[in-house]
């Protein structure tokens, strides 16, 4: 399948259709398909109650719920509602202040406005406020406050209101129940969340709707647990829900089970739901074409891009931004940009993700100044620069060993005030200790201390490799000691470093030693570990147990790369063992692998020795690297 296929197909997309519901000023995050909650909900008669049903889809950025695509009309906030915390504080105060006592439904909308603003603190803060002044509360105004806590992670004081809910009167909800579970999700307790599903759905007293089995597979998909979904998917479909609830939930466990890696799962659901008369929409898809991007599956993209054109659903940012940055993973630049030429041309206005896929890609491929010219573009369109487009252009600079420019990024970052991150600091330092600018390296980390930055354990892994590299062991040891005074996560890559470099200086005792600490914390040492000190005991002449190891590497269901037989074969062959470095040598063909160089040069060494035997000869020539 010709990826040129994958371009065309967006072409025969007709062009009316990319100016539908389409929001320039929208950004959406890349490689996240977020869809929307405000369809499902019921719309009841008082508009005071639907401020309620609100606050429910009131989310983080972070959640698949976004309520920014919307499929129908959302309540207009109250003039007093302004987009801006302080014109919203401004209204609030003067509502206090006024010499009646302010209606309830006049707080709720201005409360929900700040609440969908993410200043969760503040409505709560304001809430005392409103408590203190004498204004009588009702259960919206609750519901509006147990929200607050659960985006906080404090769904236990949500549940401590729910309690006064009864107390002054009130019954709860399905809108309190359905804020509860998200709270529950939100804090990793899952089957607390499930439980209380299950408590409303068996003693009947509130019919959870739509949205309440919605938060339900949604939480279950993010934590992993994409086969309960399903089941309670099957279980939706016998309460006959609206479409739109339905379409929900499919899109959001099929979007699960592409980032679960199952794909033909994926495209079964699909092709099922097409069957039982749900039309899958746009988010549906761009999930599945996500899926398939990251396998590499470029015909079945092109085929789902066809079936969108049939069915009348048009590719959004997010599809052509999937396409896009899958095509600039797999290093097809040329291929991304023909794709952003057809979105272009097709009425799709490219957003900040658009752009920072392609200079990424560029950056992958070492080709600056196209990078550099895409980053122009980006400003030259009127779009802000977020950190991501940043952190890409460093991260290339200092590839290319170009610090200079790396720095003149990050000074042009603190100038535009764009809110940067420790990943930003990492890149450089790194870069710097790379290039063996000590005291630039340590000028940066002291920068990033006084700013505020806490370093990440990525800091102080690319601290510890540098120390590493410049065999400063002593002062590396200490270093792992205060990281873990600190309670630093330490994976298996950081005592990988100080094994490798304890290896290197001959003090295999004590990379022993580090590979016990390393069973005794519950790591896992990998094919590197093994490898570094099966090393070191060949250079010190421990043949035997550095065969031992190898046997024990793979008892222990990690399997020797082709580094791992290149050296132990050397050893072997070091010592005149041609005998037990044969055996090895045949065990390294029956895995695929091939010899390095200098284990060839050392076989035909030895060859003289042995000419009689042409079993040597024929190993040579089949393990010699394809291409030598």
């Amino acid at each position: 399948m010709s990826i040129g296929a994958i371009v065309s197909a967006f072409t025969k997309f007709p062009q009316f259709q990319f100016q539908f519901h389409h929001h320039h000023h929208h950004h959406h995050h890349q490689g996240t398909f977020l869809y929307n909650f405000d369809a499902l909900l019921h719309s009841p008669s008082s508009s005071h109650l639907r401020i309620c049903n609100n606050i429910v889809i009131t989310t983080s950025s972070s959640s698949v719920v976004n309520p920014k695509r919307s499929i129908s009309t959302q309540p207009k906030p109250p003039k007093s509602a302004s987009n801006n915390l302080q014109d919203a504080l401004v209204s609030f105060n003067w509502m206090l202040k006024s010499s009646s006592i302010p209606s309830i439904y006049s707080i709720s909308k201005l409360l929900v406005s700040i609440a969908k603003m993410g200043h969760y603190n503040t409505v709560l803060s304001l809430l005392k406020q409103v408590h203190l002044r004498g204004v009588p509360v009702d259960a919206c105004v609750i519901n509006i406050e147990i929200n607050c806590y659960c985006h906080l992670n404090r769904v236990d004081f949500g549940f401590s209101l729910f309690g006064s809910l009864f107390k002054r009167g009130y019954e709860p909800s399905v809108v309190t129940f359905t804020t509860l579970i998200k709270g529950l999700f939100a804090q990793d307790q899952f089957s607390e969340a499930k439980n209380l599903l299950v408590k409303l759905v068996t003693e009947k007293q509130i019919e959870p709707d739509a949205v309440t089995y919605g938060t339900v597979i949604n939480g279950l998909c993010k934590s992993g647990n994409t086969k309960t979904a399903i089941e309670l998917l099957r279980s939706m479909e016998t309460l006959n829900f609206e479409d739109e609830g339905m379409l929900y939930c499919y899109s959001m466990i099929i979007d699960s089970l592409c980032k679960d890696r199952m794909i033909s799962d994926a495209k079964n659901l699909l092709v099922e739901m097409s069957k039982k008369g749900f039309s899958p929409n746009v988010v549906t898809y761009s999930s599945l074409i996500h899926g398939l991007c990251n396998f590499g599956h470029w015909k079945e993209v092109t085929e789902l891009l066809r079936e969108m054109v049939d069915r009348n659903v048009s590719p959004n940012v997010h599809t052509f931004n999937i396409v896009v940055d899958a095509f600039c993973k797999e290093g097809m630049v040329k291929e991304a940009e023909d794709v952003l030429e057809v979105m272009i041309k097709r009425g799709e206005v490219p957003n900040v993700v658009t752009y920072n896929a392609l200079m990424d890609g560029y950056c992958l491929r070492g080709q600056m100044e196209e990078a550099q010219k895409v980053f122009d573009s980006l400003v030259n369109r009127g779009l802000q620069p977020n950190i991501i487009s940043y952190n890409s252009l460093i991260n290339g600079y200092c590839k290319k060993r170009k610090i200079d420019e790396a720095m003149h990024l990050l000074r042009e970052i603190r100038r535009n005030g764009v809110n940067h991150t420790v990943v930003t600091y990492n890149t450089i330092l790194h870069g710097l200790l790379e290039n063996g600018k000590f005291a630039a390296a340590e000028e940066l980390f002291n920068e990033m201390l006084a700013e505020g930055r806490i370093p990440d354990v990525c800091t102080y892994t690319i601290l510890l490799d540098s120390m590493c590299k410049t065999r400063q062991i002593t002062e590396a040891f200490s270093f792992l000691r205060l990281m873990q005074k600190n309670e630093l996560h330490i994976d298996i890559a950081c005592y990988n470093l100080l094994i490798n470099a304890t290896c290197k200086v001959g003090k295999i005792e004590i990379a022993k030693e580090l590979l016990n600490e390393v069973f005794s914390n519950g790591l896992q040492p990998n094919a590197r570990t093994y490898s570094a000190i099966i090393d070191g005991l060949c250079q010190e002449g421990s043949l035997d147990e550095a065969k031992e190891l190898l046997m024990r590497m793979e008892d222990n269901g990690c399997f020797p790369t082709e580094f791992t037989y290149n050296v132990i074969v050397q050893g072997f062959l070091k010592k005149n063992k041609t005998y037990e470095a044969m055996a090895l040598l045949e065990k390294m063909q029956e895995s695929g692998f091939s010899a390095a160089n200098s284990t060839i040069e050392m076989l035909v060494e030895v060859l003289p020795t042995r000419e009689q035997d042409p079993t040597l000869l024929n190993m040579i020539l089949k393990l010699a690297p394809k291409d030598t």
